[in-house]
This record gives structure tokens, C-alpha cells and sequence, in this order.
């Protein structure tokens, strides 16, 4: 059955945008107030025109109003810039039998679980996501699917297949011999030359970001949790192909060394970052190397539901991160939002606020990981602030996100590329 079909099925019918046409009615929001990310204030009584996928204007209640223009009126509520997270998994979850999935699922299931995450995911205010790492390329079908308003979902940057080493963390391990073996067009690649190869399958497929493997990891089988995998000089070569191409690399790291090997080699995002010491940060700070912490998950995962490796494993780095993120907090490392959405339930995203808060963010600070950080990470400047010419991607919550982060878990409202989702 083809894939599209599926994907299509996946949704209910009132999900798929309509046709946009010549000239689209402007819509008209206003609220009791709004959030100014880049001045970390609020602004009150705000009045926003938006005209198609775009914001024409921000000024105040009161001003005129385009003929025939629709009035949306939300009350007490806070307008926010749509929300963005800088690592996700939407076709992925830790339910079931999770650890033999890739086996009795085909590319259908796995569409399926990431049409309907994609839109548990808009729901929950998040506009615009980093898809790192799938199976068969099916986060850029989705990214595409969201594009054509097939389905409910963020704009999605995807990865395609995150890169690793054979028998690492990007590999199916665990399996008997010749099941599931992974070639570089599949992420599994081991020299320089095969890591060339597997970026260009992937851009090629349409990954929008490259993922690559630099460190072992907690939810796979290989004995180590922060051993580098990936050598110097593959890291180098992943990053070069890409580069060539206009296209960051992000690395999943825990362990030092590897975290070390692959800021030197020119990523542009630490995904988890786990150990970090003053050297690490001295090459973080002089390279801009961002960090997306993904640390709910830590507070989220139940640990008695892992087999006995994995959880040792969780236990062995959850223990010394918090030491890495004050550190790299207090001495100003770039954060951008990000959650590992899979490892817990898809729509519990906006939960990592009230974490960077407590490891020592404002909440301003947090909000702008997840607005402006997260837009310079990605290399775009059209979204991250409710301002003229940015897409009219906003949410409404209840209260002051400045005064109580915990506000942005509760959001009622939802606005994508100018269509009203919630």
C-alpha cells in the first residue's frame, strides 16, 4: 500500500489545509497581552495582523483593521511565538515492545505513530521541530506531508538516518547476524569515505540537518555510554561533506573526549552533552557550538521499564550531567531547546522549561532557547518572535510564562503558518 495513502489515512479529514487562495483574509488577533522574547517582556494589549502564512503587523488594540478582516479575540490569554524543539523523534516512543520494533514494523507503522505525533506535538505549541534521526526517510515524508497541509504538524527539519559506527548507538545491535544490517545509505558507516557516502544518501533523501553518532548512548546495546565511536577523522569528514552542501551536523554525545572530538570537528549542536568540563566549554564558547541539553527526559523515563544494560547505563550518566549543565549555564553556552521526545510522550515537550530553570536559565533565557536560540541554530531568521514579515506561527497560554515557566505546559491556542489548529 503506498506510503502517501497511508499518511493520508492517518488523519481525519478537517486536518488537511485548505487551498490557499489569491487574496487571504487577513486575520486580526489580539489578547491581553504578548510576549516579546527579545526584550524578555510582556507587552500588553497587542494587536496582530497576519496575512496568509505571514505576520503583516504588530501594533496595539485600537489600531485600524483591514477591511473584511476576521477578528480573534483571546481574551486573558498571553500571545507566544510558536514554540521550537531542537530534538525530536516523532516516529518514535518507548511503548510496548519497544526494543524489537524494528522488526515487526514496517515504514507504514512507523508513518503512522509519526502523523499522529507530529500533531500531539503542534498541539502542545510546538511549531517547528528537528527530527534527528528516523527509519527510511519517513521524517521527510512527513516534513512533506505537513508542507502540502496534508497533516497537522510542525514544520519539521529532518535527518534522515543518524550516522554511526557499526555495532553503535545508530546501529541495530542485539540481533542475530544478517538481520537488519545497515549500509552508509541506512547511517551505518565505518572510515571517512563510507561517512561521505552516508551524508550524501541522506541529503539526496532530504534530510534538511545531519545527524551524526559521536559518543555511545543509553537506549542501545553496546556495553559503554559516553566511549567515543565516531574517530576524529570521521567526524571531520561528516562535517566537511555537509558543509558543502549548506548543512549543519548536529552529535549526539555524552562522554567527554567525544563531546571534545566532535565541537573541534566544526558541529554545530551538542545533543545531550552530558560531560562537560571547562576545556569542552573554553571550544563550545570560541566556536559558538550550541548545546541542546534534553534533560526532562531524565525526571520523565522510568527506569523500571528498561532491560537491566540500558538502565545501568541511565543511572551511570544521569548522575553527572547536572554538574555539566550549571557549568555550561553560569558560563553562557548557547542553548537551544531541546527534549528527546520518544524517550517520553510526545506533547509533554514545554516540561524542559521548568528544568533549565532550575539548572539556573531566567525564564526568558529558556523561552529564547526554544524561540531565537533555536531559529539561530537552524540557520533561519523567519520565525522565533512575533514581529512583521515572520511566519504566524503563535500560541495562547493562560498567564505570565515570565513569572511561572510551567505556564507554557498549558497551551490552549494554536496558530500555523496562519491557520488556526487549536
Amino acid at each position: 500500500m503506498p506510503l502517501l495513502f497511508l499518511l493520508l489515512c492517518a488523519c481525519s479529514a478537517p486536518q488537511a489545509a485548505p487551498a490557499p487562495s489569491s487574496s487571504p483574509v487577513p486575520i486580526v488577533l489580539r489578547a491581553a497581552q504578548m510576549l516579546d522574547v527579545r526584550a524578555g517582556k510582556l507587552v500588553a494589549h497587542p494587536q496582530i495582523v497576519v496575512s496568509g502564512q505571514k505576520i503583516e503587523s504588530v501594533g496595539r488594540a485600537g489600531d485600524p483593521v483591514p477591511a473584511g478582516a476576521q477578528i480573534v479575540d483571546l481574551g486573558e490569554r498571553t500571545l507566544v511565538p510558536g514554540l521550537m524543539d531542537m530534538h525530536t523523534h516523532l516516529t518514535g516512543s518507548l511503548e510496548g515492545d519497544w526494543v524489537n520494533a524494528s522488526v515487526h514494523e514496517s515504514a507504514a507503522d512507523t508513518a503512522l505513530h509519526g502523523a499522529h505525533n507530529a500533531r500531539v506535538t503542534l498541539l502542545a505549541g510546538f511549531t517547528t521541530v528537528r527530527d534527528v534521526g528516523s527509519s527510511d526517510w519517513v521524517d521527510v515524508a512527513l516534513m512533506k506531508a505537513v508542507e502540502r497541509g496534508e497533516i497537522d504538524g510542525p514544520w519539521i527539519f529532518p535527518a534522515g538516518h543518524a550516522i554511526g559506527i557499526t555495532g553503535g548507538h545508530a546501529d541495530e545491535t542485539g540481533f542475530a547476524p544478517g538481520i537488519l544490517e545497515r549500509d552508509p545509505e541506512h547511517g551505518i558507516a565505518d572510515g571517512p569515505e563510507e561517512c561521505v557516502k552516508a551524508v550524501r544518501a541522506q541529503i539526496k533523501y532530504g534530510a534538511k540537518v545531519i545527524k551524526c553518532i559521536a559518543t555511545a548512548g543509553v537506549l542501545s546495546f553496546e556495553a559503554s555510554v559516553g566511549a567515543q565511536q565516531l574517530s576524529d577523522a570521521e567526524l571531520k569528514a561528516i562535517v566537511d561533506e555537509a558543509a558543502r552542501h549548506g548543512i549543519k551536523v548536529c552529535a549526539h554525545a555524552h562522554g567527554r573526549d567525544g563531546i571534545l572530538a566532535a565541537v573541534k570537528a566544526g558541529v554545530a549542536s551538542i545533543e545531550h552533552g552530558s560531560i562537560l568540563d571547562d576545556t569542552v566549554i573554553d571550544e563550545m564558547l570560541a566556536r559558538g557550538t550550541f548545546l541542546v541539553p534534553t534533560y526532562y527526559l531524565q525526571e520523565r523515563l522510568d527506569l523500571a521499564r528498561l532491560p537491566e544494560l540500558v538502565r545501568h547505563k541511565a543511572q551511570t550518566i544521569f548522575a553527572l550531567k547536572d554538574e555539566s549543565m550549571h557549568k555550561a549555564i553560569s558560563r553562557g553556552v548557547k542553548i537551544a531547546y531541546g527534549t528527546d521526545a520518544a524517550v517520553y510522550p510526545h506533547g509533554e515537550n514545554a516540561h524542559e522549561f521548568a528544568c533549565l530553570v532550575r539548572l539556573g536559565m531566567t525564564p526568558a533565557a529558556a523561552i529564547r532557547s526554544a524561540t531565537l536560540a533555536a531559529a539561530e541554530l537552524l540557520g533561519v531568521e523567519d520565525r522565533g518572535e512575533i514581529a512583521p514579515g515572520k511566519l504566524a506561527d503563535l500560541i495562547a497560554i493562560p498567564g505570565d510564562p515570565l513569572a511561572d515557566v510551567r505556564r507554557l505546559e498549558s497551551v490552549e491556542w494554536v496558530m500555523h503558518g496562519g491557520r488556526i489548529i487549536r
